[in-house]
């Protein structure tokens, strides 16, 4: 049996002068039903969700399953009335903010005004009663509402309203059933895959986009383009310049722009004004809608809301399409905009989660997700999800509880009944110098910069996806950023790093000779540590990496007279799983340097591993007393004189 160990003192079996070196033994045999078990247990509940109902009674496990689904009856029994005092002031500020902004995100989707509306009145409800973020603020965002509004119109003409809003209602229901569904199988983690590099890329694009976009409302041009990529739209901007712009249209707009801007300017540099840039749409929409009223700029050539549709939003399942040729389409639609919604509502939720320190469970927080659109797409409401920028004035507004978004919802309802028919006159410029202010933070150059310094291959993943958007269109600037996402764990799990070990002087201590300069190499031995598990995609390899490596070591053996190569090491405690392709892998290469008089030795290879390497009696093949718990025991047993 291999004997490895402690590299401290003590004396091993036979050998009173050594060092002790402690034996590998055969680890015990695990079952099959209990591997099984512990690997679905690991993918799919490491969270142990189900840990609170152990030992409980039945009527209790039935009650922490509700509360489960519906934490507001878990949270609701503690809350105060001095919790009421920050989420009402949260409410209502973030709802200044919303109403502004949902007239206009509906724009960018394509819809009618009030349609934005909607969607920040019904799911704010059902998140409240099931999401377990505080902090989130639900509705329409910029990102999802463009995406969601170029993928519509590729099928149907925004001008047939009534199709194009069914098809519209079609993704919303499947988006949030892709959400539902990944939450309640627990299939979270699929939503990583998109690595932080390329949403960043994706975000600072979309904001381009939505900024160009926006200058047709922002100058008052009639005669614009449909596509989305820099080079159409800046086409579009041009060749209507000297007819086609309306100069009281690029007052209004610029004039509020630079406002609005001023007003982030302030609440960015003095936190406590935060409620500054939150109002700020609300009183330029305001300003401008008198200013248009009173002037009757609207006769000047000024575009204007003109209607918006009074009263609660009307039932729509019979809308959705269940069958026919769309409902394929909205399939797809759905499952885009939902996955890029689901990612940027987690990434925020988690985000508030860490600096208030709770805990947020993801899978839960995608139910909710996807239950509030599915309902949301049956009371005429398009894809909603986390805002950040109402999520950030939510949070530093005092919110307690999802109650802030309750209180949101009562605003937007008493808007909807009440005051919709005092929008008549707001100016388009208005809005879109709205997104334009919104979406500015979506450009995130000191990421990029980050990214950049820290890993050049997530920068070219960033990248891509930026100008995959700018210049193609959205959803081409999406597929970017998930194909080179996937490239990058591609090409890190078939070439995984490998490195030449050297002791580090006046220890026991092994590490990177390139790391370690000053590391010395054990002559008559090549210790390389595999730093990957070791998979049918990558076996290949790393024996071919092995033997060139020995190879380029008994070349420098030679040219410096030094004594041949006897061993060849491999530390494995970085290898946490194996194959088959991998063992036989190994075999190969202990055939091969075999040829070669060199033997091959293991170092403290896991248990997972271990377990393999004893069922397909590979560990006999290389001998177990080629197996050393440590590299310093290897070296110790097989090369003591050789030890620098």
């Amino acid at each position: 049996m291999v004997r490895v160990g402690d590299e401290g003192g003590g004396t091993s079996e036979g050998n009173n002068d050594g060092p002790y070196v402690h034996k590998v033994g055969v680890p015990p045999k695990q079952g099959l039903l209990k591997e099984i078990k512990f690997a679905l247990k690991e993918t799919f509940f490491h969270d142990e969700p189900l840990k609170h109902f152990k030992d409980q009674s039945k009527s209790r496990k039935l009650l922490l399953a509700i509360q489960g689904v519906f934490p507001i009856l878990d949270w609701a029994k503690c809350y105060k009335l001095h919790l009421f005092r920050g989420d009402l002031i949260a409410g209502l500020t973030i709802a200044s903010l919303c109403i502004p902004q949902d007239i206009a995100y509906a724009k960018l989707a394509n819809m009618d005004p009030q349609f934005g509306l909607y969607s920040s009145f019904v799911p704010p409800l059902i998140y409240a009663a099931m999401g377990s973020s505080r902090d989130i603020a639900i509705g329409p965002v910029a990102v999802v509402s463009l995406l969601l509004g170029s993928l519509l119109q590729k099928e149907i003409d925004p001008k047939h309203k009534v199709e194009y809003q069914k098809l519209a209602f079609t993704a919303t229901f499947f988006a949030g059933i892709i959400q539902f569904t990944l939450g309640f199988f627990r299939l979270g983690f699929l939503i990583d895959f998109l690595s932080h590099a390329a949403i960043v890329g994706f975000m600072a694009g979309a904001a381009i986009t939505i900024g160009l976009q926006q200058l047709k409302g922002l100058l008052g041009v009639k005669t614009f383009t449909k596509k989305t990529d820099v080079v159409s739209v800046m086409r579009s901007v041009w060749t209507n310049v000297h007819h086609g712009w309306n100069w009281e249209t690029c007052v209004i707009g610029i004039t509020f722009l630079a406002f609005l801007l001023l007003t982030k300017y302030i609440g960015k540099r003095n936190k406590r004004l935060f409620w500054v840039p939150a109002i700020a749409p609300l009183i330029s929409v305001i300003i401008a809608t008198f200013c248009v009223f009173i002037t009757r700029a609207d006769n000047k050539g000024v575009q204007i809301v003109r209607h918006i549709e009074r009263g609660l939003p009307s039932p729509s399942l019979d809308q959705i399409h269940f069958t026919g040729s769309y409902l394929v389409t909205g399939f797809r639609i759905g499952a885009i905009s939902g996955l890029i919604a689901l990612t940027e509502a987690v990434a925020i939720g988690r985000t508030f989660a860490a600096m208030k320190d709770y805990h947020l469970d993801g899978n839960k927080e995608m139910v909710a997700l996807g239950t509030m659109n599915i309902v949301g797409s049956m009371t005429s409401c398009y894809v909603s999800t986390g805002s950040f920028s109402r999520s950030a004035v939510n949070y530093m507004a005092g919110c307690n509880t999802a109650v802030s978004n309750i209180v949101m919802s009562i605003v937007v309802l008493l808007t909807l009944l009440v005051i919709t028919p005092l929008f008549k006159y707001t100016p388009n410029a208005i809005l879109a110098a709205i997104i334009i202010s919104a979406v500015v933070g979506l450009f995130d150059y000191k990421a990029m910069k980050l990214i950049w310094k820290i890993d050049k291959f997530d920068f070219v993943a960033c990248m891509g996806a930026f100008f995959g958007v700018v210049f193609i269109s959205i959803e081409i600037g999406l597929l970017i950023a998930v194909a080179i996402s996937f490239a990058k764990i591609l090409l890190q799990v078939t070439r995984p790093r490998t490195a030449v070990l050297g002791k580090i002087p006046r220890t026991t201590v092994y590490r990177n000779t390139q790391q370690y300069p000053e590391a010395t190499k054990v002559p008559g031995v090549l210790i390389v540590r595999v730093d990957s598990a070791i998979y049918f995609s990558n076996s290949n390899y790393i024996r071919e990496r092995l033997l060139r490596l020995l190879s380029d070591e008994e070349e420098n053996h030679k040219e410096n007279d030094q004594s041949r190569i006897q061993y060849l090491i491999v530390e494995m405690s970085p290898v946490t799983d194996i194959d088959t392709s991998g063992i036989h892998s190994l075999e190969e290469l202990q055939k091969s340097i075999q040829k070669r008089d060199i033997q091959l030795v293991l170092a403290n290879p896991g248990q997972t591993v271990l377990d393999k390497l004893h069922a397909s009696e590979f560990a006999s093949k290389v001998g177990e007393d080629k197996i050393f718990l440590t590299v310093g025991d290897a070296i110790s047993t097989l090369a003591p004189k050789m030890e620098p």
